[in-house]
């Protein structure tokens, strides 16, 4: 699994020793440690009552518990004292500026000052974990309880939330069985032999496969009028496998041509109480998850037999931002933000999608997506797939549940009312998509690991893919056109328009009529 045999040790000295029911510090205080069991049903109920998890509900013992439980490490949101909420202006924060500068200063005396209490040798490189050089927060490592009633009673800071917090009973199962909060996760992007002719997919010029599920989202028909080129998404998700060549050097080939792929990484090595347990991250895919992302978005229309992407001449960045596709490591937050802020600088970046997810939110997340909102990105992020620790509450997921990214779920091929198997819905759906046969569950195909056979994938993933590679489609129609005006095509065309469904949003998207 993705957690290394140094964090595992590590990790159960830290439990170990956590199993008192109170943990001393050296100022001679005590505070109570908050078992797993009593923090996760407490999620679970804020879950059940509000649709969503906010740490700021949490009291400070619960987040000084959950802190222990995990690595130490809280992210703290900051900005001057006078300021109001700057959640719609991040875009615009130069961190430069003095004003903002003054703060963080301040921000990390405060925090250094408390923690120098229970360590006096401890100093400001010790108590940084990461600093981030676009967004206002920094993520330190805290050792003293006392730090976090200083830094809630702050104005200086928006937030201060355990990083790598989620609830046990989740965490433990998508470990055990890859069964992941937004996806069918990872070790499943393997060839499927199995795949029958006109019945699972359609052989398309020159010599690919059109996936079954196309004809209901009218993909083949917005084909003859777009295919994505000019249009730049930008997948965060596990990597980009290396042994793939159709995301490599035959990105190009068939159909598909002058288009450009990279791969990047944000995800940041494995730490655990500031020692490496891991080595230096690559964009590889490790997961199999963000090669099948890739491969359902923007797979080439060749010339090989493999499977054919929806925008399958447009341009793509596929960025490793996480390990798995169940965001329960610090790192993984971090590696997310700094996805989210990469592609909001990028000038020829278009469209972000994420088939990502977790059950907690994360505020350090939310600012990198109103970095990217604000600098006009249509954003895609996964409804969310269901496992038993969920039954009683089957909503969005974090952060597919923010209103600046459109959340998209599958459903099945009998009536598009029925989501499939495991998706996600509520509310804050935006979009379905057509993704699974009620006969055999079949889902949609994509690109396996290596080889020119395809695998298939489920999921509010791929439903998120495809809506991206959809959006390419209309984008490209309509160059001119800004983030609102191809949100405004996607939802008038939609199948429930005018109407906004209590579940499915807009309902199944129309390529073709998008595109008109």
């Amino acid at each position: 699994m993705k957690k290394s045999i140094v964090y595992a040790l590590l990790l159960g000295v830290l439990l170990n020793g956590c199993k008192k029911s109170q943990l001393e510090n050296t100022t001679g205080t005590t505070d109570e440690i908050i078992p797993r069991s009593t923090i996760d049903a407490f999620i679970k109920q804020e879950l059940a009552a509000h649709h969503s998890f906010q740490w700021q509900s949490a009291t400070e013992q619960m987040v000084w518990s959950a802190l222990q439980h995990t690595d130490n490490i809280l992210s703290v949101g900051f900005k001057p004292a006078k300021m109001g909420n700057i959640d719609s202006q991040i875009a615009s924060i130069n961190l430069n500026e003095a004003a903002w500068q003054d703060a963080k200063q301040q921000l990390l005396a405060l925090i250094l000052h408390a923690e120098q209490s229970v360590n006096p040798t401890i100093d400001a490189a010790q108590l940084i974990q990461w600093e981030d050089k676009v967004l206002p927060v920094v993520d330190v490592v805290i050792r003293n309880p006392n730090t976090i009633k200083l830094l809630r009673a702050s104005m200086l800071v928006r937030y201060a939330e355990p990083m790598g917090y989620e609830p046990a009973e989740v965490a433990q199962k998508n470990h055990q069985n890859n069964a992941i909060a937004s996806s069918s996760g990872c070790g499943y992007n393997t060839a499927e032999t199995g795949l029958v002719a006109n019945v699972d997919y359609t052989n398309i010029s020159p010599n690919a496969k059109q996936s079954w599920n196309y004809a209901y989202q009218r993909i083949p028909n917005a084909w003859t009028k777009s295919t994505g080129k000019g249009i730049k998404v930008f997948i965060i998700d596990t990597g980009c496998e290396f042994d793939q060549e159709n995301l490599g050097g035959a990105f190009n080939q068939g159909s598909s041509s002058g288009r450009t792929i990279e791969k990047i990484v944000t995800l940041p090595q494995a730490t655990f109480l500031g020692i490496p347990t891991g080595p230096v991250e690559t964009a590889d895919d490790g997961c199999g998850h963000g090669t099948s992302m890739a491969g359902a978005c923007a797979a080439p229309r060749g010339t090989d037999g493999n499977a054919c992407g929806v925008a399958y001449n447009c341009n793509l960045v596929v960025c490793r931002a996480a390990a798995d596709v169940y965001l329960d490591e610090s790192r993984e937050v971090k590696g997310v933000s700094d996805a989210f802020t990469n592609a909001a600088n990028r000038a020829d970046v278009k469209i972000i999608s994420m088939s990502m997810g977790k059950i907690t939110s994360s505020s350090q997340m939310q600012d990198a997506i109103n970095y990217a909102y604000g600098k006009g990105k249509l954003i895609f992020c996964a409804a969310g797939t269901s496992f038993s620790w969920t039954s009683g509450w089957f909503g969005v997921i974090f952060p597919a549940v923010l209103t600046q990214v459109n959340a998209v779920t599958g459903v099945r091929d009998n009536d598009g009312n029925n989501t499939c198997t495991d998706c996600h819905s509520g509310s804050e759906t935006d979009f379905a998509i057509v993704m699974e046969k009620a006969s055999d569950e079949r889902h949609p195909l994509t690109l396996a690991m290596s080889g020119d056979i395809p695998s298939t994938v489920g999921g509010s993933s791929v439903s998120t893919a495809t809506a991206a590679g959809i959006a390419a489609l209309v984008w490209s129609k309509f160059p001119s056109y800004n983030r609102d005006k191809v949100l405004n095509k996607l939802i008038s065309t939609s199948a429930n328009y005018p109407t906004k469904n209590a579940y499915l949003g807009w309902g199944i998207l129309n390529a073709d009529a998008a595109t008109n």
